[in-house]
């Protein structure tokens, strides 16, 4: 039986992200649709061939015959329409950021605690394929430890026309890699100190120095100094003779204790102890999505139908607010 999703939000992060993605999952159906602006309404309802519209949500939730609603309005709304889907009885996915703070977000945790349902959030990071797979490598024993984090995700200051005003940089940027990093290093993080630089107004360059609960060291450096059109992310793990490169969510490299070759006569490739690199093949027909929102959503729905999943939940939601409320508290600004 086919799952009929509603759908709250029809900007671009919905139109040209998410949706593309959702209406190709096997065994789901987009039913209806909701948004305050008439025409970004109407043209996603053409585009997707849905009948049923509604400029107000509540009368999606109350109208609608839905087995789960997505979200994806920007955090001063996904806080009362997520709370609201909850008390409808409805499982959510929501983009993230969940709230405007930590203490919406909480509002959010408790709500979906008391309508036992469960409440998906998009941090689609964690299953962008390079992040994947160096996540998969990290849980193999022959790594061990991860004892080190070393981050760049950059972005230009795209957040700032006419009015300088970083939240919305820390709110949809910088939340992604303060879930992320926990994630990729199997351990939370306990302690967060930051520096700055703020050259000119609407160009910010950030260092945290990371401590996580597993006594491993980390350093992630967030800005608004480059192009969208530059390569924008790096991430490097490190373990004892272990290291793994993950760039721009595709590009990843594992090396591991290789023997010098220069003075061996058999010197060859050795498949235990050689680097491992993957790149993938960008000319597949296939539309394969790298960023990861379709995995995210395929995990997300299969939480809503309560099948095993790793969808990130309204719990990780907490802990990277959290991480981004530490982390604002050491620059002494405030969100």
């Amino acid at each position: 039986m086919t799952f009929r999703i509603g759908w709250i939000g029809c900007g671009r992060q919905a139109t040209e992200m998410l949706l593309p993605q959702l209406v190709m999952i096997d065994g789901v159906t987009l039913t209806a649709l909701a948004d305050i602006e008439p025409k970004p309404l109407l043209n996603t309802a053409r585009r997707y061939g849905v009948s049923e519209t509604f400029r107000d949500y509540r009368d999606l939730l109350s109208e609608g015959d839905l087995d789960g609603v997505g979200i994806a309005v920007g955090p001063a709304m996904h806080r009362e329409i997520g709370i609201a889907a909850l008390e409808r009885g409805l499982p959510v996915f929501m983009e993230k950021p969940p709230a405007t703070d930590l203490a919406g977000t909480l509002e959010l945790k408790t709500a979906a605690a008391k309508a036992k349902k469960p409440l998906l959030l998009g941090f689609m990071k964690r299953f962008s394929t390079g992040n994947k797979i160096a996540k998969n490598i990290l849980r193999k024993q022959d790594f061990g430890n991860p004892l080190s984090f070393l981050g760049s995700y950059m972005t230009a200051p795209t957040y700032f026309e006419g009015n300088v005003d970083y939240r919305g940089f820390f709110l949809h940027h910088c939340v992604h890699y303060l879930d992320l990093a926990p994630w990729l290093m199997g351990s939370p993080v306990k302690h967060i100190n930051a520096r700055e630089i703020e050259p000119r107004p609407g160009r910010l360059l950030i260092h945290l120095d990371l401590i996580f609960e597993s006594d491993a060291i980390g350093t992630l450096i967030m800005g608004t100094m480059q192009s969208r059109g530059a390569p924008v992310e790096f991430i490097q793990i490190m373990g004892d003779h272990r290291k793994i490169d993950i760039r721009n969510v595709t590009d990843v490299q594992y090396t591991r204790d290789p023997a010098f070759k220069i003075a061996d006569t058999k010197a060859a490739l050795d498949n235990g102890a050689d680097t491992l690199s993957w790149t993938p093949n960008m000319t597949v027909a296939a539309n394969e999505d790298h960023k990861g929102y379709r995995a995210l959503l395929e995990s997300s729905l299969d939480a809503m139908r309560e099948w095993p999943s790793s969808a990130p939940t309204i719990d990780d939601a907490v802990r990277a607010m959290t991480n981004l409320d530490r982390m604002v508290a050491a620059l002494d600004r405030t969100l």
